[in-house]
Parts: structure tokens; C-alpha cells; sequence
């Protein structure tokens, strides 16, 4: 009778021994409300815990984007057609370390190498000329700092003179092809040839397109060209047509005034520089008008750097349609960072597109 007592104890004491683990949460249900927990904060509470949401899996993270997003960034980063992808943006310390291992390749060549040393010339001798037209040096105004005599102006005579003679390396040293390219379009301009024309394409096939190449086959390039192309289209030689381009979209014709307006600038700036020469060189300081250095090396620098903004931007707008060829770093990264939930936009810069302003039609 003790013994049936003593086990009916134990079985009061221990009533969740045989209770799997599932029962938890309702074994936490029976326990008494407690003088400090009303029996409305426990009804709450119960259907809090009713109402939390179970853990979500990666792949049920992505389904649970809203499906403008999706559709958002879908039109934004997904491949081409034909599946091209534009490289991705790296990370400035990335950038930084392969535009430093790209300049190294660059300078260990001999070319690499002078080029590197033209620069830095232009660079230092340009900002010491700089400082010395803004009296950076007080001690060199002795007497005044516009007296003849005086160290600051010898000094900037002796760096002018440098100068000029740096500038003569690109303006005479490129002169032979700037005026064939000057020779050509005349033969456009004046005789009507189209075989002008044809082969300035040919010689600037990175950023200028004939009129009527954005109407040709996506998949026509150097290496596939039909006997039914137009000739207009095609440069010569032809084997200097633009290559097929990468996105499956040709870029439209580039305005032929832009070929004018390059080639020009590029002679205007051998002429100036001649005139430059003439002065520097054809007359001593003492008699050689102040304003006659100044006024040339204005008008051949910026005219130099216009007609080459011209090349640079119409380059980026061809590259911009038609795409740019990824290496194999790219297309690991765009692999990889797609493996792992990373997504690239699909342009050159790899940023967002600007939303375009919808016009009010109440307007």
C-alpha cells in the first residue's frame, strides 16, 4: 500500500517524463498564469506565437521579393539575346591594383617607356612654367618681377622653349597622318569620291560607322561578309570593317561633320604649332610680342583636346551599343557574384539606368 502510494507520488511529480519533444509548446501552454501576467496578455501572446512566421530558406527569400522588383532588376541586369553581359565593376582597390599591373606592362615596353617619360616632362615643365606665370617664387623678382632682366622672366623664356619643343614631338611627329586623313576628306569633300570617305572608316573603325551600317545583319564582321552588303557600308580595305557586335545591336551612323571636325582640329593644331616654332625660334625675347606665345599655345592645346574629346566620346557611345569584349576575370566574377546572389547591370558602367521623366500630359 505504501509501495502503490510512493509511485502514484512520483507519477504526480513527473507528469511530462513521457512527453516527446514535440509537445513543448504545449506543455508551455498549460503552465499557471502568474500573479504579474493577466489572463488577456497570455491570450496575446499565444496568438504571437501563432502568428510568427517559420524560417525562411535562401531560394524563399528570393521568391518572396515583390514581383516588381524582380521584374525591375530582371530588365536591368539580364544577358543579351544572345547572352552577352557586359564586364563587371570591380572595387577601387581591384581597379587600382590591375590599372597599376596594366601601366607596368605598358612601361616595360620601349615605347611604354618613352611615352611614360614624354609625360612626365610635359607635366613637370607645364606646372613649373604654371607657378612662375602666377609669381610663385618671390626671390626671383629681382629688381621687379617683370623686369627683363630679372631671374623669373629668363627662367620662364628657358622653360617655354622646352615646352615647344615637347609639343613638337606630337604635333609634327603625328603631322604625316593627320594630313592624309586631310587628304581623303578632301577627295570626299571636293572630287565626290566615296573612296575617301570609305577608307577614313577603315582607319577609324573604333568609334566612326558609316551610314547605313546600323541597317546590316548583326552577325556581319571582317571575317563574314556576304557579297550582297552594299558597298557604301563596307570600309576599305575590307578587312577593316567593325567586328560583329557583341550585344546583337549595331550602333547608328555617325554624323560625317564629326570626321570633318576631327581632322581639322588635328592639322590646325600641326599649324599653330608651326607658327609657335616660328616665333620661339625666330625671335629673341626682347622683341617677341607678349602675347603671341601665350595666344598659340592656347588655341593648339585646346583644339588638340577637342577633336579628341570628339574620338573619345563617340568611341564610348559605340561601346556603350555595341558592347566591349569581356576577359576571362570577367566572366569568373560575373560566374561567381551570380552563384551568390550578386547581380551586375548589364552596361558599360554597371550602374542603374536613370528612370526617364514622364512627361504630364496635362501640359
Amino acid at each position: 500500500m505504501v509501495q502503490s502510494n510512493h509511485a502514484a507520488a512520483e507519477g504526480l511529480t513527473h507528469p511530462n517524463d513521457n512527453l516527446s519533444p514535440h509537445n513543448d509548446r504545449n506543455t508551455e501552454n498549460l503552465k499557471p498564469v502568474t500573479s504579474g501576467q493577466s489572463l488577456a496578455s497570455r491570450q496575446v501572446s499565444q496568438q504571437t506565437d501563432t502568428m510568427k512566421p517559420a524560417r525562411l530558406s535562401s531560394d524563399d527569400v528570393t521568391l518572396a521579393v515583390p514581383a516588381e522588383r524582380v521584374a525591375e532588376e530582371t530588365d536591368y541586369t539580364r544577358p543579351f539575346d544572345n547572352g552577352y553581359h557586359f564586364p563587371p565593376k570591380y572595387s577601387w582597390q581591384e581597379s587600382t591594383k590591375q590599372g597599376l599591373a596594366s601601366f607596368w606592362k605598358f612601361f616595360t615596353t620601349p615605347m611604354g617607356a618613352f611615352w611614360t617619360f614624354y609625360g612626365l616632362n610635359v607635366v613637370a615643365w607645364g606646372g613649373m612654367l604654371f607657378l612662375l606665370i602666377c609669381n610663385a617664387a618671390p626671390a626671383m623678382c629681382h629688381p621687379t618681377c617683370n623686369d627683363i632682366n630679372s631671374p623669373r622672366r629668363k627662367w620662364v623664356e628657358w622653360d617655354s622653349q622646352v615646352l615647344t619643343g615637347l609639343f613638337c614631338v606630337t604635333a609634327f611627329g603625328l603631322a604625316p597622318w593627320r594630313f592624309r586623313d586631310l587628304w581623303l576628306l578632301m577627295k570626299y569633300r571636293i572630287k565626290g569620291q566615296q573612296e575617301g570617305l570609305l577608307r577614313l572608316a577603315g582607319i577609324h573603325r573604333s568609334w566612326f560607322r558609316l551610314p547605313g551600317t546600323e541597317e546590316l545583319s548583326p552577325d556581319i564582321g571582317p571575317d563574314n561578309l556576304p557579297a550582297d552588303v552594299p558597298k557604301q557600308c563596307v570600309p576599305i580595305p575590307q578587312e577593316k570593317m567593325p567586328n560583329a557586335p557583341l550585344t546583337g545591336v549595331r550602333a547608328p551612323a555617325t554624323k560625317v561633320w564629326k570626321m570633318d571636325f576631327m581632322i581639322w582640329c588635328m592639322v590646325l593644331n600641326t599649324l599653330a604649332q608651326v607658327g609657335l616654332c616660328g616665333i620661339m625660334w625666330g625671335m629673341n625675347r626682347y622683341d617677341r610680342p607678349s602675347w603671341s606665345t601665350g595666344f598659340l599655345v592656347a588655341v593648339g592645346c585646346i583644339i588638340a583636346m577637342v577633336g579628341g574629346l570628339v574620338m573619345f566620346f563617340e568611341g564610348r557611345k559605340v561601346k556603350r551599343i555595341e558592347g566591349v569584349p569581356c576577359s576571362e576575370r570577367d566572366l569568373q566574377k560575373l560566374a561567381q557574384d551570380k552563384e551568390l546572389g550578386i547581380l551586375h547591370y548589364n552596361n558599360i558602367g554597371d550602374k542603374k539606368p536613370k528612370k526617364k521623366k514622364q512627361s504630364d500630359p496635362e501640359k
